[in-house]
């Protein structure tokens, strides 16, 4: 559990939306950019997007729940790599209209995944919605890159999730270890005198 959180929803989902969020407010004050012309990897990226509802739904109807969150990461990582990839920390200064695209690109992952995380995490779903100034979306809008509006406001990033240290999870043990004791003495059976 410790490392599921820390390593996937803290490090990948988390990360990729404080990420964009943050960028957005200190770029554009919290307004959401124009997209302007796609390259080649952001015409990818977007024909990528469009693959997970099907991906994600069809593990699910499936009761494949593991492979459907697994794939709900990838789409996670899929964004990461992408802000990663185009740093538009680096690249503020010399094209700020390169920028914008990019921070609207994200944006729109960022929706998606508010969108198709859902059935898994239905209040960080809400979170992020909230946070993203989203109106309300369908599981079948998941994968478009139109789900937020150039123009409109976004609301300050937030935590989705916090890290788990290893002494909540030391407590979390000892707490069950102290119950199993308690309900191993209650269960004995009686001795007789």
């Amino acid at each position: 559990f410790q490392a599921k959180n820390n390593n996937e929803l803290l490090a990948i989902f988390g990360n990729l939306v404080n990420r964009t969020v943050v960028l957005t407010h200190k770029y554009y004050g919290g307004v959401i950019p124009e997209m302007g012309e796609l390259t080649d990897y952001e015409k990818e990226v977007i024909e990528k997007m469009k693959e997970f509802p099907a991906l994600i739904g069809n593990s699910i109807e499936k009761y494949r729940f593991r492979e459907a969150q697994a794939e709900l990461m990838n789409l996670a990582r899929l964004g990461n790599k992408y802000l990663t990839d185009m740093e538009p920390w680096k690249k503020q200064k010399e094209d700020p209209e390169r920028v914008k695209t990019v921070m609207h690109l994200s944006l729109q992952l960022c929706a998606d995944l508010a969108v198709l995380c859902e059935p898994f995490l239905p209040f960080t779903s809400q979170k992020l919605q909230k946070m993203l100034n989203m109106n309300v979306h369908e599981w079948n809008e998941g994968g478009r890159c139109d789900l937020l509006r150039a123009g409109d406001s976004i609301n300050p990033a937030e935590y989705l999730f916090v890290k788990v240290e290893d002494e909540v999870v030391a407590a979390q043990v000892k707490k069950l270890e102290d119950t199993k004791k308690a309900n191993q003495m209650h269960n004995a059976p009686a001795v007789e005198d």
